[in-house]
């Protein structure tokens, strides 16, 4: 049973909000002062849980709020720390730093799938998962305490851990998109083919084999049709490295 569902069963809940308030503290860096922002944050709509008001409880809207918050604090580092940078750099900048890759890994560097109120098991939910509930509890800070101490949870977390200006200028945001500039500047014919494969344990899964110029040069298989085309992308990028970094 995870922390959140003892949290909701009365005869634990003083107990289980002291051990939750205890662990989110330790993650934020300072006291919550409304903990049912932060049980929102972790609560999934499966849950099928309501407010006092009627509305669905669960950490969607808290993840948009999250995301936009976000945002804004990684915009205003870059704005100060890279002065030089034009509207076009600041934007692929900020975007390498909050890209879904890394909000994952933020997610799940701070184990916050532990605190999940789910009826659908962990086990079910794929990589995402990770970002989106950091994200909610970004948009639970901003509810709790407002702007300078999601400023401060960031900064913390995100910017002094993980942010390194010089090091993001070389990371590679797509490599399919990367992969498809190059052969359409080379007047390369590229095509996709997808399709589903289930060979494996019944798991479903989508395989591709990348085709340059009728030759394919990059096969994969995942769970998706966007993961495995990134994936043949980037086998493709490593295979064709030095024709492509050197256009």
């Amino acid at each position: 049973m995870s922390i959140l569902k003892k949290i909701f069963t009365k005869s634990s809940r003083s107990n289980e909000d002291g051990i939750f308030f205890a662990k989110i503290e330790t993650i934020l860096g300072f006291k919550p002062l409304q903990l049912n922002h932060y049980q929102k944050a972790f609560t999934h709509r499966s849950s099928n849980k309501i407010d006092e008001k009627g509305n669905p409880m669960n950490y969607e809207r808290l993840e948009f709020l999250g995301d936009a918050m976000l945002s804004a604090v990684i915009a205003a580092y870059l704005h100060k720390e890279a002065p030089a940078g034009d509207e076009g750099y600041l934007t692929k900048m900020r975007s390498k730093i909050v890209s879904r890759e890394h909000l994952n890994e933020l997610g799940r560097d701070l184990q916050l799938v532990q605190f999940m109120d789910s009826k659908i098991p962990l086990a079910q939910f794929g990589d995402n998962i990770h970002g989106n509930i950091f994200e909610s509890l970004v948009g639970a800070i901003y509810l709790d305490r407002g702007y300078a101490f999601c400023e401060q949870f960031i900064d913390r977390r995100v910017i002094v851990p993980y942010v390194d200006i010089a090091r993001l200028e070389g990371k590679v945001i797509s490599y399919k998109s990367l992969v498809i500039e190059w052969c359409q500047k080379e007047k390369k014919h590229f095509h996709f083919d997808t399709f589903e494969d289930n060979a494996i344990s019944g798991e479903r899964l989508f395989a591709v084999h990348l085709r340059i110029d009728d030759k394919i040069v990059a096969k994969s298989r995942a769970a998706s049709k966007k993961k495995a085309e990134e994936i043949a992308s980037k086998r493709a990028y490593f295979a064709f490295q030095e024709k492509i970094d050197s256009k």
